[in-house]
């Protein structure tokens, strides 16, 4: 997994067009279809955004007008978004995509349920917070973008920004996976003692299942 997140400071790119949050943010639009070659958690990022970023499906030429691709955006570990953010199909492409390209958090007015899972299965924060709390962080970052950054605290479950102090919720299983930076299979292999001392007992007491 990722490495452990506990407190992270950095900048924020919000997805808007007129100042207004992008909303019902699909999964495909995240990464579309055609940017996932192959089945690897490597290689995603370029594809990120594809649609907006890029100036026509087949070029990689740079669409001045994303967010991503001005500076100091293109520097940014915090996403911020409208309602349904990671909405459409259960692709975790577009988590790896996402943390590939360096975001550590999003914070959004509310998440895809499966888009929501795999974020906390893959080390990348998601905060929900109502959908005026996200506007007014989104209008603080864009008054200084390289001065104010939101810092979130996971450890308190805190969000500081836009001289608020805001409380958030993450599942506590989930949370302490990410305070630990752990994902399931090594959560699991915290128990290795006791697992070793069940499949010895096991195969003591039925030895034929033992495989040479």
């Amino acid at each position: 997994m990722s490495r452990a997140f506990v407190q992270h400071q950095g900048i924020a790119a919000p997805l808007a067009d007129a100042g207004v949050l992008y909303g019902n943010v699909n999964t495909d639009a995240i990464i579309p279809s055609r940017e996932m070659r192959q089945v690897s958690k490597t290689s995603l990022a370029e594809g990120l955004f594809a649609n907006w970023r890029y100036q026509s499906p087949d070029s990689r030429q740079p669409n001045a007008a994303f967010v991503l691709n001005q500076t100091p955006f293109s520097q940014a570990t915090i996403l911020l978004a409208g309602e349904n953010f990671g909405c459409g199909s259960s692709r975790e492409q577009a988590v790896w995509a996402l943390a590939e390209f360096g975001f550590r958090a999003i914070i959004a007015a509310s998440f895809g349920a499966i888009f929501h899972r795999n974020c906390l299965a893959n080390g990348l924060l998601p905060v929900s917070l109502p959908l005026p709390s996200v506007e007014r962080i989104a209008e603080w970052v864009l008054k200084n973008p390289t001065k104010n950054c939101p810092f979130i605290d996971l450890q308190r479950q805190e969000l500081l920004a836009a001289d608020e102090r805001i409380a958030f919720d993450t599942p506590a299983a989930a949370r302490e996976r990410l305070l630990e930076g752990l994902d399931h299979i090594e959560l699991t292999l915290k128990q290795r003692q006791e697992i070793d001392a069940f499949e010895a007992k096991h195969f003591e007491r039925q030895p034929w299942l033992v495989l040479d």
